[in-house]
C-alpha cells in the first residue's frame, strides 16, 4: 500500500492516522522517500503520545535512526520518562516546528496514533485556564498520596459531570480536571465547550489506515516477540531503577506493567509477554474504533484486506 505523490500538492501538511502496528510509520516513510525522488523534501512530525518518551523506544515502536534513512524527523523522543507530556505542550512544539518547515520549503507528514493529538491538529485545542504552580503541586501531592481513586472521589465532590466523563483510573485526565476546577471555580468540560484556539491544520491531505482487525491483532503478537528479543526487558528494567511514580504517562506504555512485574519475580516472561499481547490488541480495538467513528469527513481510508507486518515501527 502506498500514498501516491501527486495527491500531495506544494506547501500541504499531510496527516496519517492509524492505530499500533497498523503500518502508518512506514507509509509515512514511503510517501516521505516518493517525495524525495520528485525532488521535495518532506520530513516526518510525530503525533504519538508514547513515542514521545526517550526511555522507551522499543516498547512505543518508535523506529531507530536507521529506519529514518535520512529522513528529518521532530518530536520523538525528546521527552524524559520522568515528565507527564501533554497534548498543548505537543501544540506548542508542533507550532514551531511547522514554522521551521515552512522556512524550508519542507512537506511534513504527521503520523501516529494519538487521536486526541490530530483532533487537536485539525480543529484546534480548548483554552484552558493558567493554573498556579501551588495548585499544580496540590494536586500531584493528592495524587501521590491518595492515587487515583481518592482522585476520582474529589472530582466527584466537586465536579460530577466531568469525573462521569474520565475513567476512575485515568490519573493524567484526572489530576488536569481537578487542577482546572481547583484554578478557576469551573469544570474542565465548560472550557471544553467554549472558544477553542485556531487549528494549526485546518485542511490538506488526511489518511487513516484501518486493517482488518484479525490480522492487525497477528501482527500486534509478532511485534511484541521482536521488541522483547530486541531488549524491551532492559528498557523496563532501567525505568524501574529511577523509581519513577506509577502514574506518570512513561510508566503506563504497554508493555511495561507485566514485564515489570516479570522483573519482580512475580510472573513467568511467557505471562508478562502474554499478558502484554493482550493489553496491545484491546489498545488497538479502541484504537480502530475511534479512528472509524471520529476521523470522519476529509479523511481518506485506507482499508487493506489483508495486513502484512514487515518490522513496522508503529
Amino acid at each position: 500500500m502506498r500514498i501516491d505523490p501527486a495527491k500531495i500538492g506544494e506547501g500541504e501538511v499531510v496527516l496519517i492516522a492509524g492505530p499500533t502496528a497498523g503500518g502508518k510509520t512506514r507509509l509515512a516513510l514511503d510517501l516521505a522517500a516518493a517525495l524525495a525522488t520528485g525532488g521535495r523534501r518532506a520530513c516526518l512530525v510525530n503525533a504519538d503520545s508514547m513515542q514521545v518518551y526517550g526511555d522507551l523506544r522499543i516498547l512505543t515502536a518508535r523506529p531507530a535512526r536507521e529506519e529514518f534513512a535520512g529522513v528529518a524527523h521532530h518530536l520523538f523522543g525528546h521527552v524524559d520518562a520522568g515528565e507527564a507530556y501533554s497534548v498543548g505542550r505537543w501544540i506548542a512544539e508542533v507550532e514551531e516546528v511547522l514554522a521551521g518547515v515552512r522556512q524550508r520549503g519542507e512537506t511534513a507528514i504527521f503520523v501516529g496514533g494519538t487521536g486526541l493529538y490530530f483532533k487537536a491538529l485539525s480543529e484546534g485545542i480548548s483554552s484552558m485556564p493558567d493554573v498556579p504552580e501551588a495548585v499544580r503541586e496540590e494536586v500531584r501531592a493528592l495524587a501521590a498520596r491518595e492515587g487515583a481513586q481518592g482522585l476520582a472521589r474529589r472530582l466527584i465532590e466537586c465536579d460530577p459531570q466531568a469525573a462521569a466523563a474520565i475513567r476512575p483510573s485515568d490519573t493524567q485526565r484526572l489530576v488536569r480536571a481537578l487542577e482546572v476546577n481547583r484554578a478557576s471555580g469551573r469544570s474542565i468540560l465548560a472550557f471544553q465547550r467554549e472558544g477553542r484556539e485556531r487549528a494549526l491544520v485546518p485542511d490538506g491531505p488526511r489518511f487513516v489506515l484501518l486493517p482488518a482487525r484479525e490480522a492487525l491483532y497477528a501482527a500486534i503478537d509478532r511485534r511484541f516477540e521482536a521488541m522483547v528479543e530486541e531488549g524491551a526487558l532492559e528498557e523496563v528494567r532501567s525505568l524501574l531503577a529511577r523509581e519513577l511514580s506509577s502514574d506518570l504517562p512513561a510508566m503506563k506504555a504497554i508493555g511495561v506493567r507485566p514485564l515489570a512485574e516479570h522483573l519482580r519475580g512475580n510472573i513467568s516472561l511467557g505471562e508478562a509477554v502474554e499478558a502484554a499481547k493482550t493489553e496491545s490488541r484491546r489498545y488497538a480495538k479502541r484504537q480502530l474504533t475511534w479512528l472509524r467513528h471520529q476521523l470522519g469527513e476529509g479523511w481518506e481510508r485506507l482499508e487493506p484486506a489483508a495486513h502484512t507486518a514487515s518490522g513496522e515501527t508503529a
